[in-house]
This record gives C-alpha cells, sequence and structure tokens, in this order.
C-alpha cells in the first residue's frame, strides 16, 4: 500500500497539486483537461476554474449558465487551448457525477466491484477514453491506494502520469512522451 499523499506533483503549484488529491472531481477534471496542453497547463485547471466559479461541486457547475462556464474557461489566461470545447466537455463530466454519483466523484472508485468495473466505470465519463482511464486507475492504485481486485492487469506498463511522484520524475515523463511522439511521427505513426 502506498504512502497516503498529499499532492501529486503535476502543476508545480503547491495549492493546485494538494487540489487533485483533496478534491476527486478536480482529479478527473485535470484528466479531461489534459490533451493538447501540457501536464502543468491541464492539472492547474480545476484550481483556476475554482478560482473562477467559487466552485468545484459537480451539480452546480452542470447548472452553471453555459455561457458563463465558457466565459470562466476563456477569461485571459485560458483554461485551455481550446476553451469553448473543455467548458463544454467539463460541463458534461460534471453533469455524469451529479446524476450517476449523487455528486460524489470519489463513488467512481469507492463503489466499483473490482479493476475492470472502475475502468469500465471511468471510461464512460465524457473525457475519459481508453488510455485516461488506464491512467487514472494507476494512479488511484499507485498514490492512493485503490487496489481494487486485478488492479495490476488493468494499470498501464508504459510509462504515465501513475508514475509520477516528483517534479523530476514528471519532467523525465514529459521528454520521454516527446520522444515516443517523435520517433513516431518520423515513423509514420502516432504516440
Amino acid at each position: 500500500m502506498p504512502e497516503p499523499v498529499t499532492a501529486l506533483p503535476f502543476t508545480g503549484n503547491p495549492e493546485a497539486d494538494a487540489l487533485l488529491v483533496s478534491s476527486p472531481l478536480a482529479l478527473l477534471i485535470g484528466f479531461a483537461l489534459d490533451q493538447q496542453v501540457t501536464v502543468q497547463k491541464a492539472f492547474s485547471g480545476p484550481l483556476e476554474l475554482l478560482r473562477r466559479t467559487g466552485s468545484l461541486d459537480a451539480a452546480a457547475i452542470a447548472a452553471m449558465d453555459p455561457d458563463e462556464l465558457e466565459s470562466a474557461f476563456r477569461t485571459p489566461p485560458a483554461l485551455h487551448r481550446f476553451p469553448g470545447m473543455m467548458a463544454g466537455r467539463v460541463r458534461e463530466l460534471c453533469a455524469a457525477i451529479a446524476s450517476d454519483y449523487g455528486n460524489d466523484a470519489s463513488r467512481v472508485w469507492r463503489e466499483a466491484r473490482d479493476a475492470k468495473d472502475l475502468r469500465g466505470r471511468l471510461k464512460a465519463l465524457p473525457g475519459i477514453g481508453e488510455a485516461k482511464s488506464a491512467t487514472i486507475s494507476g494512479v488511484l492504485a499507485r498514490r492512493f491506494g485503490v487496489q481494487p481486485a486485478g488492479w495490476e492487469a488493468q494499470t498501464p506498463k508504459e510509462p504515465t502520469l501513475a508514475d509520477v511522484d516528483s517534479a523530476e520524475a514528471l519532467a523525465d515523463y514529459q521528454a520521454g512522451k516527446r520522444a515516443r511522439k517523435a520517433e513516431a511521427r518520423a515513423g509514420g505513426g502516432r504516440a
């Protein structure tokens, strides 16, 4: 069982890193935002969203006027490279958490029957696909001790954010990811 964590070293901002541990919804929002922006930008988003809207309550975010939520995403500096699209995605994610999990994001993993069920629950969430569900499962297992039956088979074998436990590990992960993408581009594939 891993030591209890008080922060995930994904942003370089102690307050944002701590929020990812204290708020299950912040963790999921960070993963939803983690595309076509840096890890630091994506996972800083939940704290900035909290500052701009006053809440990280799934039902409250889902009920926000879509234009107000989009404005919160667009206000400089924008929360994402694609603020309008991601405002909609976060709203959908929050609506799913509010309706399917009684407004408690931790129920996604607390109530999972086993690791396969957990992966299915994660993949069903807006903004979380196959790769992200595996990475989130890894983060939950390695950093939070959420290890339902079969968790080892449901977590990635290749390096992911689940392996990041320090700023140095994040830098190594990002360098490796850039190298894999460059190699894939050179070979005509995708990483």
